[in-house]
């Protein structure tokens, strides 16, 4: 993959320990396509020179970005169904990586801490240990409603 000189792999949260996460394996997705990319987005973080098979490569068959230990499902606690439950995390996304946003204004110095660190995830992209007794998947119809929320 050629790196933008505004590729910034931060990945802290994989350095916080077990107990914050766990290693999973994606779903196989041998016939993925590239429907829809949002190359704006791409460009805040550095990732404007990828490929389509490179897309395709690291969001669809998630092989993990340059820098990028691979993903990670969440735990977290909190209430669900109006009762605390401490034992909760993520059931059929991960985190893919942590970057570092390339700032829209020059800062004063090429100090590491300029930009906002980003959290890539992923939804439907397989079972994680989280995910009961379900397949970890997601609908067209469910992916389609996120993108066009996340673009909103």
């Amino acid at each position: 993959m050629p790196v933008s000189p505004a590729y910034r792999p931060e990945p802290h949260f994989f350095d916080l320990g077990d107990e914050y996460g766990d290693a999973v394996r994606a779903a196989d997705f041998p016939q993925a396509i590239l429907r829809f990319r949002n190359d704006r987005a791409a460009a805040t973080v550095g990732l404007e020179t990828l490929t389509d098979a490179e897309w395709v490569d690291h969001f669809a068959r998630f092989t993990p970005l340059p820098g990028q230990p691979g993903p990670v499902a969440m735990r977290y606690h909190g209430h669900q169904f109006r009762t605390y439950n401490p034992d909760l995390g993520d059931g059929r996304g991960f985190l893919a990586a942590q970057l570092r946003e390339v700032p829209r204004v020059p800062a004063a110095s090429d100090s590491a801490l300029t930009g906002r660190l980003l959290d890539l995830g992923t939804k439907g992209s397989g079972t994680t240990p989280w995910s009961r007794t379900a397949d970890g998947r997601l609908t067209l119809k469910g992916g389609v409603r996120e993108v066009l929320a996340a673009e909103m």
